[in-house]
């Protein structure tokens, strides 16, 4: 099995159809890289990915400076996720949605915002509305009403297709946090009741043993499986070619980006208020601004303002 690694664009297509015909494909992986804002999103597309994914974390920490305890709202989760969306329409986002914000109808109005929004992919989970990161401990966990939230989102899911002949659509990722405190058979089981109730992906979070890892996606053939790949988690560190040979269709690495920004931009900051200096690299001083800007498409925005008749970067910029 070998994985994908060049962009894929389907005319006329909505995201979703896109992201299906990704999942359809004999023997290949979808590997997306976790972004969080305009800048990491663009830097993820300029790459040439082909699939990403909205991290939740990611997103109560750049909105809201928080860490990922449920503290995220709804419109939080769609505004941002939809930003994300926009910025390449024929490159399909998949997008944390938690635990849907609340009962049936708030998860159905999720479903249909992120549809509106144009988010391809979204997975639900079954911890209690004060969630918390899948990698930390002591999780706790609904039952019957995780069942409720996969139904809602598929009977909005049903519901939008219909009134658009099939167009609006979004891939469901059922995510279960069970394993740690439920254990293994039952983790796999409440997957296969979500599968059952209408699911597209399962998603089993938290493993921590190979073991669990390899048997994840023959215990729940044909569904497609997701696998997370957070860097400093609990599971396994997987390529995305090993993750293959195991049988996984969707390998997210939410925080590709987050330890490295983190990382870089303190250590900016620490100098800035030893030196009272901004540092400048080479590269900054030879492209200045312009080079930035250039990264977040400022080019495209001058060309698209010059073919529909303006005039206002007829002498560049």
């Amino acid at each position: 099995m070998s994985s994908i690694t060049a962009p894929n664009k389907y005319t006329g297509q909505s995201a979703a159809a896109r992201l299906r015909c990704l999942l359809d494909e004999e023997g290949k992986t979808i590997f997306c890289p976790g972004v969080y804002d305009g800048i990491s999103a663009r830097l993820a597309l300029n790459t040439g990915f082909n699939c990403l994914y909205m991290t939740g974390a990611g997103t109560a920490a750049s909105m809201l400076g928080m860490p990922d305890l449920g503290l995220a709202t709804m419109n939080d989760m769609v505004q941002n996720a939809s930003m994300i969306a926009s910025l390449d329409r024929s490159v399909p986002v998949i997008a944390d949605a938690d635990t849907g914000y609340g009962g049936p109808g708030s998860v159905a109005r999720t479903v249909k915002a992120y549809i509106a929004g144009g988010v391809a992919g979204m997975h639900l989970e079954d911890q209690v509305q004060t969630k918390r990161c899948g990698h930390l401990a002591n999780k706790e966990l609904v039952d019957d009403v995780y069942l409720s939230r996969v139904r809602a989102a598929v009977l909005a899911q049903e519901e939008m297709r219909r009134v658009t002949g099939g167009f609006a659509d979004i891939v469901i990722i059922a995510r279960t946090d069970s394993l740690q405190s439920l254990g293994y058979e039952v983790a796999v089981s409440r997957l296969r009741k979500a599968i059952a109730a209408g699911a597209d992906v399962g998603f089993l979070g938290g493993m921590t043993t190979m073991d669990q890892c390899s048997r994840a996606c023959k215990d729940l053939s044909p569904t497609p499986v997701l696998l997370n790949m957070v860097a400093g988690g609990i599971t396994p560190d997987l390529s995305v070619e090993e993750a293959n040979r195991l049988g996984y269709k969707i390998v997210i690495f939410p925080a590709v980006a987050l330890g490295p920004v983190s990382e870089v931009v303190e250590a900016a900051m620490k100098d800035l208020k030893q030196n009272q200096r901004a540092r400048v690299s080479q590269a900054q001083r030879e492209g200045g601004v312009k080079q930035f800007f250039n990264l977040l498409g400022q080019q495209e925005c001058m060309e698209f303002d010059k073919r529909a008749g303006g005039v206002a970067f007829a002498d560049g910029a």
